[in-house]
Parts: structure tokens; sequence; C-alpha cells
């Protein structure tokens, strides 16, 4: 038996969990047609066979059909869940973990666009500010309708063989009614905290009616809404205690914070560049207020902070959800003795922001979760041993370096940098998003375990890479950025690398011309302001930085706005002169009939990169596939067989930004799916 506080069982009611480690409840998005399919299912029993305690699936499962999902939800009002449901319990069972299902009404948080197009509702006719709709104010026939919601819900799970179920009340209906912000109802459900409570109890009343003791029931609601006006933390502590007096709860999952803005979500759930674990006191004195089982998860990132999670008593059960989608076998790595081996959550938070822009989440540097139909967390061995020799150091190459060598192959890593990384370590120079150079520190870890031979500062030519006697060349040299986007003037322009590396020093008046929308552009603007700079961000688009997407956009505003810093949209950067000591930026637009100037002593372009691809078209011509993918092999996992030239002895292939400008998960991903068939 262990003594490590992580390994020890929790009971709770008459369920055993084997640790302490959960997955608190997330939609990842992988639903079909409301259903947790085939993808569903393998994504949540991945974690189970990684020895997670329990796992939690949905954030949240809608009840009632005027909650529309604004991505892509589970619909627990549907009959048809049940057996889908069963099929996923039963297989998360197999592997020993406990499962349960988080359940919600979405109130206002959702739009009445979306779904069936019915009015959404709330206490109140204050819309929330995410997602911008106007809600009615609630009837007391939509109250009664939707408290048999949430039980014939309920009724379902049982039914499709859950152990539990959990309701979601921070920012969505039920806590829609606590808050004093959210609820301007008349008695019996507005008004006290006695009413404004009403409707959660009434709603727990009605599930444990329906589902009866033998079953978990749990809250995962604000104590805090750390909101002038809305529920404090006297008062919050005040519902903990009531909601553990009702006799209808099991445990109480903390969350402090507000959902209803961007900022406040990310604050909730913080993010790379803020302080882990940040609610966990917190969560504590609810423990200490209460002694009742407390479950917690807000950025508990790194098993240290877990380990001390529990053994400082903070909580019962600590969720460490993003770390899971990293790495689904961090429980299987503790009882292993090999905690270094795990997969750091760096804070991208790729994962969330994804799924709040309507795609499925994805890890930034774990390319397996989500698609564990297709891609392995763990790689198999190859029957016949290569020699693979990879151009490049940064994500890709890693990645392809990583994988290769755990298929068994001979490595070896020509890098032209005297270190490893690419443009993460470019990224990683910002203090906020030092974060990510664990995408890089991991691999390296991993490599070097399995004897990958790395040569730095060597810039690889053909024969260099030839002398290698190698069966599989993998070119993955990334790019440069491109700046040549102006009709004149391209000579005047540094790079958004250029500034952020230090190579270019700031100027004071500064247009940054960002039609790329990554988050070069903004770390260079935020960089140039923090110089004392005065700075423009300019984009041709109708949003700036699209693909630094909500929760990232946070830390960045919080900066900048601070600081001498404008934002134009719908303007492109057109052409540049030089006048003495000034540059004039001639700018137009994409909507016609605009020439505009301005005056300013940088211009600072982020337009991608292009593809540093000369090694690759060099050798080309003398591999076994001239370079060609075949993709039905590729997306079938199935190796590489493309003999357009036989009498070579090298296949050539090229990944990540070496093809094109795209990001680094796709870097990452490339290096997967490839070197997994070698």
């Amino acid at each position: 038996m262990s003594n490590d506080p992580l390994l020890q069982p929790f009971q709770l009611k008459h369920l055993t969990l084997r640790n302490r480690i959960i997955v608190t409840a997330h939609e990842p998005a992988y639903p079909e047609d409301g259903m947790p399919k085939g993808r569903y299912r393998a994504y949540t029993v991945e974690r189970a066979r990684g020895g997670v305690a329990l796992t939690m699936t949905a954030g949240s499962a809608a009840v009632s059909r005027d909650s529309p999902p604004v991505f892509n939800n589970l619909l627990a009002y549907k009959d048809e869940i049940v057996p889908w449901i069963r099929e996923m319990t039963d297989a998360v069972h197999e592997q020993g973990a406990a499962i349960m299902i988080q359940l919600t009404h979405l109130g206002r948080r959702t739009r009445w666009d979306k779904g069936d197009w019915l009015p959404i509702l709330a206490p109140s006719h204050h819309r929330e500010a995410a997602h911008r709709a106007f809600p009615k104010k609630i009837e007391d026939w939509d109250v009664e309708r939707i408290i048999k919601d949430f039980a014939d819900a309920a009724e379902r799970m049982k039914a499709g063989g859950m152990d539990g179920v959990e309701l979601e009340a921070y920012g969505h209906l039920i806590d829609q009614f606590i808050s004093p912000l959210t609820n301007e109802l008349e008695e019996p459900y507005g008004g006290a905290l006695d009413n404004r409570m009403r409707f959660c109890f009434d709603v727990l009343k009605a599930i444990r009616k329906r589902v009866g003791v033998d079953f978990i029931l749990g809250v995962r609601y604000t104590a805090d809404e750390c909101l002038p006006g809305g529920t404090g933390k006297a008062e919050g502590l005040e519902i903990s205690r009531r909601l553990k007096e009702s006799g209808l709860i099991d445990y109480l999952n903390v969350i402090r914070g507000h959902i209803d803005t961007d900022p406040g979500l990310t604050d909730v759930i913080p993010i790379q560049g803020m302080a882990s674990a940040p609610h966990l006191d917190f969560a504590g004195e609810v423990r200490a207020a209460t002694h009742f089982p407390i479950f917690h998860a807000a950025k508990i990132q790194d098993v240290a902070t877990a380990r001390h999670a529990i053994a400082a008593g903070k909580v019962d059960m600590i969720g460490m959800t993003r770390a899971h989608m990293a790495d689904p076998h961090i429980v299987r790595k503790i009882i292993e003795r090999r905690e270094d081996d795990i997969r750091p959550c760096v804070g991208a938070n790729y994962c969330l922001d994804r799924i709040y822009q309507g795609g499925l989440a994805f890890c930034i540097h774990n390319a397996a979760t989500g698609r564990e139909e297709t891609m392995p967390h763990k790689i198999a061995k190859s029957d016949v041993r290569k020699k693979v020799v990879i151009v490049g150091a940064g994500p890709a190459g890693l990645e392809a370096a990583r994988v290769a060598s755990e298929r068994g192959h001979d490595v070896v890593v020509f890098e032209a940098a005297s270190n490893p990384g690419g443009q993460i370590r470019l990224t990683a120079r910002s203090e906020r998003r030092r974060e990510m150079i664990g995408i890089i520190d991991w691999r390296m870890t991993q490599c070097e375990k399995r004897g990958v031979v790395f040569h730095f500062n060597t810039w690889a030519d053909q024969d260099i890479v030839l002398a290698e006697n190698p069966d599989v060349v993998i070119i993955a040299t990334g790019g440069m950025p491109h700046t040549e986007v102006l009709s004149k003037g391209n000579e005047l322009v540094a790079s958004s690398w250029d500034i952020i590396s230090g190579d270019v020093k700031p100027g004071t008046n500064v247009l940054v011309y960002d039609d790329a929308g990554d988050h070069a552009g903004l770390q260079a603007a935020e960089i140039i302001a923090k110089a004392g700079g005065k700075v423009e961000i300019m984009t041709p688009d109708r949003s700036f930085a699209p693909e630094v997407m909500a929760m990232n956009l946070v830390p960045y505003m919080r900066s900048l706005q601070k600081l001498d810093a404008t934002f134009t949209v719908t303007y492109r950067l057109e052409a540049a002169e030089k006048r003495g000591n000034q540059i004039i930026a001639h700018v137009g637009s994409d909507y016609g009939g605009v020439s505009r100037q301005r005056v300013v002593d940088q211009i600072v372009v982020n337009h991608g990169t292009i593809p540093l691809d000369d090694l690759y078209f060099e050798l080309k011509p003398g591999s076994k596939n001239l370079g060609e993918v075949f993709y039905d092999a590729l997306l079938s996992g199935l190796p590489q067989s493309v003999e357009r030239n036989p009498e070579s002895t090298y296949q050539l292939f090229r990944i990540g930004d070496a093809i094109a400008a795209r990001n680094t998960h796709a870097a990452i991903y490339d290096g997967l799916r490839l070197a997994k068939n070698l």
C-alpha cells in the first residue's frame, strides 16, 4: 500500500474511489447528434485506463430543449442517449474507475438561434455578455417543466449505468436563481436567500425522489462570484452549509468566480501565466466550514500541487482535468514512479478555446487526445529497425523523433540553432507564456531516454543527411517570417519575430500590421508597449487576433489596455515609404474607397511564415517516394509505401511549417501521424 496521499482510496457514500484524482465535468465537444458515440467513449475510457478514480463527462449535458448547447454538448433530454451512456459507463467500469455526468439547464448562457429556436429564459431579462442573447423572464410553468426535465434526465443517466450526476450551478440557470445579480423574481423563487435557493432544492428533491438514495448526487457551484452585488464569500459559505444540511447531496464541488464574460471565465479556469491553483485555499475554507466532502479543480496542472491539495486537507478529491487531456495516464505513471514521464499541461488552453469557437477540444501538444480511435497514446514497437534522419528540432521534428524512437528506430536529429524549440523558444521568451517550453523540454527528455542523437549548431545539407545512410528523412525545418506583403517598402518593415527575439529594438511610435491573427502579433505589440512605445495594431479582418481565441486574449488585453495601444480593424497596410526619420504607411481597405496615411517610426508585420524548404527540394529527386505522401494510407494508419524511384534507398517527408504556416498542434499532429507508422 502506497503512502502517497494521492493514491489513498476515498469512500463517497457507498462508492469506493480508488485514489484521490478525478477528471471533472467538461465537454470536449465530441458528441455526434448529441450522443456519446465512438470518439467520446474512446476519449473517456482512456482516462479510466490511465488510472483516474472518477471521470465526469459533459460540461454540461442539456436537460431541456430550451437549453440548446452553444457548442456540441450531450443531449440528456433524449431517451436515445441511454444505450450510448450504457456503452460508455460499462467500458469505464471495466477499467476500475467510477463515472458521473454533469447535468444543466443553461438558462441565459446560450442563444435563441440554436437548436429549436425556442426563447431562452432566466430569472430576469438581463442578457449574459458572453452569449449576448436576451432571455425571457422565467414563468411558473417553466419552473415546473424544467424541474421535471432535470429529474427525467437524471433517471436516464441512472438507467445508463452512471454512478451519479452533478448539477452545474455556476453561471447556468440554477446559479442564475441563486445570484442576486440575475434573479429579479418575486416570491417564492426571488428575494431572500431562502427563495433564491428554492429552485436548486426543488431540482435536487425531484432528482433524489426519482433516483433513490444509492446514487451519488453532487453540485458544482460558485461559493463566491467575485462580483459587486453578487454572491459574496459570506453568503457563499452559507449556501455551502445549506447544501450540506439539505441531506440531498453527497459532496460539494467548489468554484470561485463568474463565467458571464471572457475575463471572468479565464479567472475561474486560469491559463498559462496565471497563478496555479488560485482557488485551492478557498476550497479549503469551504471544507473547514462544512466538514463535508469537497471536490475542486482550477489549474491543478502538476502532481506536486495535487498532492499538496490532498495532504494539506484542502479537498477530498482533486481535479486534474486539462492535465489529463495532456496525459491521460497520470495516475498510472504516479503508481509506477514515473512522474518525470508525465506529459505536462502547459496551460495553453487550446482545448477550451477551440470549443468556444465551435471546434473539437484538442490538446496543443498531445495530438492523440480526442483521436483515441486513430492515434495512440502509447507507441507500438516496429518489427523492423530503421535509420531515421530528422532535420529540425522544433515541435514537429521533436515529436517525430520521440515517436520514431519509441517505435525502436535509430534516430538522428540535426538542428541549425544551438537549442531545440523552434518558434516555441520565441514564444516562451514572454514571461506569461514561458510554460510553453514544457512542450520542448518533455520531448527532449523522452528522446534522450531513447537514445536519439542530436547535432545542434549544424546546418544540414544534402551531403550531411545522406552521409547518415537514412531509410527515412523527415524535413521539419519550419519557416521564416513572411514580410513581403506590401506593394512597395517591404525593406522598411520588421517582423514580429524581430521584436520578440530582441534582434530589433522597439520603436516609439509603431504600427503593428497583423493579418496572421496569431499570438506573435500581440506578443510583439505588448513588448513595444511595455518598452514605452505607442502602438497601433491594425488588421484587415473584422476582428483582431482571431487565432488567439477568447481566453488567451484576456491577459493580452489586461496588459495592452493599460498601455498606449489601440486596435484598428478592417484596414489594410498597402505600402510604406521613408520620409526623413519617419515612415509613411499607406492604408487602404478591402471594402474600397479608402486611402489614409500613418506617420510612424517603425512598422512591424505579422504575416505567418514561408517554409524553409530548400533542403527538401534538394533531396526530393533522389528519394524513393519523390516526397509524396499517400493520404489514404496516412489517414488509415498504414505505412507509406509509395515508390516513384525504386532505385532510391530513402523515403522523404516534410512536416509542420516546412509545408505551410499552421500552428503548434498541427506540427505535432504531423509528427505523430507520420512517425507512428514508420
